[in-house]
């Protein structure tokens, strides 16, 4: 999944960019405060934005 496609997914379910990393950006989910990296690569792997999203507790398919 191209990364611009993750992060648009991860605002429409409500998280926001709580902070810039190293080489992560760190999301936060209000609803149940729980944050999670999100790499910066041009493309991210599938199970890597399913691990993302369960652990921020979103519902989502990827693969839409």
């Amino acid at each position: 999944m191209k990364r611009n496609e993750l992060l648009r997914l991860l605002m429409q379910q409500g998280c926001i960019l709580h902070r810039h990393g190293g080489r992560h950006d760190i999301y936060i989910n209000p609803a149940n405060s729980k944050k999670q990296p999100v790499p910066r690569h041009s493309e991210i792997d599938d199970d890597l934005v399913k691990h993302i999203l369960k652990f921020l507790g979103l519902p989502g398919n990827p693969n839409r």
